[in-house]
This record gives C-alpha cells, sequence and structure tokens, in this order.
C-alpha cells in the first residue's frame, strides 16, 4: 500500500498494538522505554500524552512521527502498516501524513513567514510559485496573513509559533504532531495557540499534544498518562 494515498474515514489515524522500544536491547545497559503501548487515535481527536520527563512519552512521540522504528508491536499511520515501509516511503508518510510542531520554533532567521512556511513544499517538488501561494494561505489560517512578509526576529513568539504551525499545516497533513509547544510562551499565548489546536481539530485534524503539564493537557478531548514506558487512559474522576 503506497504511503501517501488517504485512508478511508473509519480507518483509526493512529493504531498501535503492543508497541516496544528497548534501547540497546541484549546488552547490560538495557533500557526498556516503552511497554506494551495500545493507543487508537479517531480522525478529527484532540488527544494530549502527559508524563514526566523520562516516562516514555518522547519516545511514543518519535515512534509516532515514523522517527524511530518499534522492537516490539505494530504501528499503522492512516490505514498505513509502517513496518512494511522503506526508507523513501517513510520519508514519504512523514511529508504527507504528519505535521510537526515542536516547543522550538525551528524557523531559519533569514527567511520571511512564507518562505519559512513554503519549506516542506520543496521536498514534495511543488512548483515554487504554488509553494508561496499554499504558504500564504497556510499563513491565513493560523490568522497571520498580514504577517506573511516578516522574518522571525520581527515576530512576537505566539506569532513565531504559529508560523511553525502553518510549516507544520501546509502538506495538509491528516496528524498533527506537537511537543511541549506552549513551553516557550507566556500563559496567555499559550492558551492562545492552544485553542488554535481546538480549532484545527474542528477543521477535521487530529492532534496529538505532548506534554508534561497537567493544565495544557485539560484543553485535549482525552488526555493519556506515560509513567515508566507505560500508557493508560486518564478517568473523568482524575481529570477533575
Amino acid at each position: 500500500m503506497p504511503a501517501t494515498g488517504p485512508a478511508p474515514a473509519d480507518v483509526p489515524v493512529i493504531r498501535t498494538t503492543s508497541l516496544g522500544k528497548v534501547y540497546s536491547a541484549g546488552t547490560q545497559a538495557e533500557v526498556v522505554a516503552l511497554r506494551g503501548v495500545d493507543l487508537t487515535i479517531g480522525r478529527g481527536e484532540f488527544v494530549a500524552i502527559m508524563g514526566p520527563s523520562g516516562s516514555g512519552k518522547s519516545t511514543l512521540m518519535n515512534l509516532i512521527g515514523c522517527l524511530d522504528t518499534p522492537t516490539a508491536g505494530s504501528y499503522f499511520c492512516d490505514g498505513v502498516d509502517v513496518s512494511t515501509l522503506d526508507a523513501e516511503e517513510l520519508a514519504a508518510l512523514r511529508r504527507d501524513k504528519i505535521g510537526f510542531v515542536f516547543q522550538g520554533f525551528h524557523l531559519l532567521p533569514r527567511m520571511d513567514a512564507t518562505d519559512n512556511v513554503a519549506m516542506p513544499l520543496g521536498y514534495a517538488r511543488i512548483p515554487h510559485h504554488e509553494r508561496r501561494e499554499r504558504a500564504r494561505a497556510a499563513l491565513a489560517s493560523v490568522g497571520l496573513a498580514d504577517r506573511a512578509g516578516h522574518r522571525p526576529n520581527e515576530l512576537s513568539g505566539g506569532q513565531q509559533q504559529r508560523v511553525a504551525i502553518a510549516r507544520a499545516l501546509v502538506n495538509s497533513p491528516p496528524i498533527l504532531l506537537a511537543d511541549e509547544p506552549t513551553g516557550a510562551l507566556d500563559s496567555k499565548t499559550g492558551e492562545e495557540i492552544l485553542a488554535l489546536f481546538k480549532q484545527l481539530r474542528d477543521d477535521g485534524h487530529t492532534v496529538i499534544l505532548i506534554t508534561h503539564d497537567a493544565h495544557v493537557a485539560d484543553h485535549a478531548d482525552r488526555t493519556y498518562v506515560m509513567h515508566d514506558g507505560e500508557l493508560r487512559e486518564q478517568t473523568e474522576a482524575e481529570a477533575v
């Protein structure tokens, strides 16, 4: 099955079964980072994965984002069995199905907002004029149409994160994977970014938020908690 084709609407966007990850397997320094993780996320959900440093949430994010490979279990990304893909197909899947947003904005300082957002389209070999058109549309979708020509040092932290979100959205991926996206922002600006994620969910994107902050996780529809490499869904009573 090709990595880029759309999946039927009833197919989970994320499905892992008994997913495990062991670093330096078979050595005395073996570290078990994930233990039998079962996770199903449907299209258009906003899900938080919460846990302290060292709990395994970053490892899970790397596996969901196809930046690493599991040592046990299976992972289907938008209906695609990731284990069947070669390196080129994995790169295509990451490009077409997953948009990444990080705590650091990772914008290139010499490029304006439009060119920063358009960067992923170059890897997809989109013609130059179409790249800029789609980048401007992505900036408009996050409320930055009037900042398209500004460089990062001319933007606030919240505006820079919105540019980073627009860059993640420019290929129209079904999945938005956000790792501590409000960590470098003040609380008011962080709330604005979380409200934007809710809007993107309402527009049909699946948002997966990695965080250590319970207040941030409260904005999601569902929250999972990681501890010592194990994942469980938070109950309503725990969320109160």
